[in-house]
């Protein structure tokens, strides 16, 4: 996968299972090798943004301006405290945007063509999805060359996973044929916890090379680095959290996964 400039759309409807953890982490341990990354906050909640210290209430134009085609998303994408990663923000306007693209024409596909200037200019651009399968997601998934799925090692980890691969199916076969399942990562493991091994196991069993190897631990330094405006790399870098994402970026550079049946 060197070398292959690729978007990925981080998405799972559910809430709280580590998107933007991953979208922010993922993509510093990548610049930190060396790639250029992009990543795109696509969530109205504007927590990628905020994770990279950029808070929705302070800027005027991002990307809900970038996908009406009010502003190209060259204006709006900012250098983060990381070295070679980029932000293009959420703003506040990024709310009402699914009511406002129903009637517009071709409004799955704003955001492939709002991105496809630029993205040739990154190794890897990361769209953080919001927790649901609204059409801000459907655009991510038509942008996108591959879809990651961050998944809670807890109780219910595995529902609405179907919903979500029929969903990647239908945009596959409707809009965007070359999409794939880049994979699934397992986050917010608690080793402790004899469930979290559990839900371990049935994942491997059932997605089998399709899952990281590479695990992201339940880890307060992970947790506390939004609320500074940093990514872990910059917040604790020794942290067991930011050694996870780490470890996944190299995983992600050297390794390449095929993708999930339509049956899964």
């Amino acid at each position: 996968m060197q070398n292959i400039k690729r978007v990925i759309s981080i998405s799972n409807q559910k809430g709280g299972v580590g998107k933007t953890t991953t979208a922010v982490n993922l993509g510093a341990s990548l610049a930190s090798k060396g790639k250029r990354v992009l990543v795109i906050d696509l969530d109205p909640q504007a927590n990628a943004s905020s994770g990279f210290g950029v808070y929705r209430e302070n800027i005027s134009e991002g990307i809900y301006q970038v996908i009406i085609g009010q502003t190209p998303i060259q204006q709006v994408i900012q250098q983060t405290g990381v070295p070679g990663l980029f932000l293009a923000p959420a703003t506040s306007d990024l709310t009402g945007a699914e009511i406002e693209l129903v009637n517009t024409m071709a409004r799955e596909l704003r955001l492939r063509s709002a991105i496809e200037p630029v993205r040739d200019q990154f190794d890897f651009v990361f769209i953080d999805c919001p927790p649901s399968l609204g059409l801000l997601t459907v655009n991510s998934l038509t942008a996108a060359d591959a879809v990651l799925i961050p998944l809670q090692c807890e109780y219910y980890a595995l529902e609405g996973l179907g919903q979500l691969i029929h969903t990647i199916e239908l945009v596959k076969s409707s809009l965007n044929p070359g999409l794939e399942v880049l994979g699934i990562v397992l986050t917010m493991f608690d080793g402790r916890n004899s469930l979290a091994h559990q839900v371990e196991d049935e994942v491997r069993e059932h997605f089998c090379h399709k899952v990281f190897k590479t695990v992201i631990p339940r880890n307060v330094r992970l947790s506390e680095a939004p609320s500074h405006g940093l990514p872990a790399l910059l917040y604790d870098v020794a942290s067991r959290g930011c050694q996870g994402y780490l470890a996944m970026a190299e995983e992600l550079l050297t390794e390449s996964t095929a993708p999930i049946a339509s049956a899964a």
